[in-house]
This record gives C-alpha cells, sequence and structure tokens, in this order.
C-alpha cells in the first residue's frame, strides 16, 4: 500500500515532457518555503494500491512518470514496488524528488532498491535562499537532476543532461 495525497495527470513541471505525478502524503525534512506543505502530514492522504495506482499509469500510454510528495524516500517499499511494475508493464521514465541526497540514499538498502529502478532523482532539501525560478525542474540551486543508472553504475553522482533543455 502506498500513502498518496493526488495523482496529477498530464502535468508538464515535474520532469520533461507529459507526466503522471503520484504526490505521497509524508515528509520530515519540512523545508521552509516548501511549494506542497500539506504533504508534510504522514496522516493526510489515503492509502491505494499498486494495482490503482497502474490503473491510472496505465490509461495514458504517452505520459511518463514522476513520483513526488512530501518525499517518496519514506515510502520505500511501496515506490519500490510501483516502479518495478511500471517497469515490467511500460516503457515509462520513472523521476523522483527527494529532499534526501543521492550519496544518503545510494548507502541504505531500502532506498537503494527504490533508486534501482529510477531513471532521474531530484535530489535535495528545498533551500528557499538559493530559490531559482530559471531552474529546469526544482526549485533551488542546490537540488540536482541526477542520472540515476549512471550514478550507480560509476558510484558518484551523475547529473542528467537532456537536449531539451
Amino acid at each position: 500500500m502506498l500513502k498518496i495525497l493526488d495523482i496529477i495527470e498530464d502535468t508538464m513541471v515535474d520532469g520533461p515532457g507529459f507526466r503522471t505525478s503520484i504526490y505521497c502524503a509524508g515528509c520530515q525534512h519540512q523545508c521552509p518555503g516548501c511549494h506542497n506543505p500539506q504533504s508534510w502530514d504522514f496522516e493526510g492522504g489515503h492509502a491505494v494500491t499498486t494495482e490503482d495506482v497502474m490503473r491510472v499509469i496505465e490509461a495514458d500510454p504517452y505520459a511518463d512518470v514522476t513520483f513526488s510528495g512530501g518525499d517518496p524516500m519514506y515510502q520505500p517499499e511501496g515506490f519500490t514496488e510501483l516502479a518495478r511494475t511500471i517497469r515490467q508493464r511500460t516503457k515509462k521514465t520513472i523521476w523522483c524528488y527527494t529532499g534526501f541526497t543521492f550519496e544518503a540514499l545510494v548507502t541504505n538498502p531500502r532506498h537503494r532498491a527504490l533508486l534501482e529502478q529510477i531513471d532521474v532523482l531530484v535530489d535535495g532539501p528545498f533551500i528557499k535562499s538559493q530559490r531559482d525560478e530559471t531552474l529546469h525542474f526544482r526549485g533551488s540551486r542546490n537540488q540536482r537532476l541526477i542520472d540515476v543508472p549512471a550514478s550507480l553504475a560509476q558510484g558518484s553522482a551523475v547529473l542528467w543532461q537532456s537536449s531539451m533543455l
């Protein structure tokens, strides 16, 4: 089961192209200036199954997927199951937003299992003093767009690059 607040279809702000964004409940980072403070409550939202979410994801063959929040890394088992199901049944890319850094996540087996299913990780807390509205797909300059497969292969963070930007 996953605890989610909402699923937004055909959004274009949580990664390149059209995306289905799954907003989870719960975040302990509580970054000052967070654009989604209602997501901090771990008791918020509602419980859904992987199949519930997959019905929405599979209904749109053209939209890729983004995990956001809250912070999906507080529900690593549920999001790992969802990501594996997405990988098995679709060809969609998966982006994930987290307040943790890649370096902190990769050493934790529960988080690493989820990382192994993700294409791009947007990492780091939102820092209000580093807010930059000109950045693509992130809110503050400290946050990185990380190519997760390349980073896992190299053993250190590799920044994601796209000709779309």
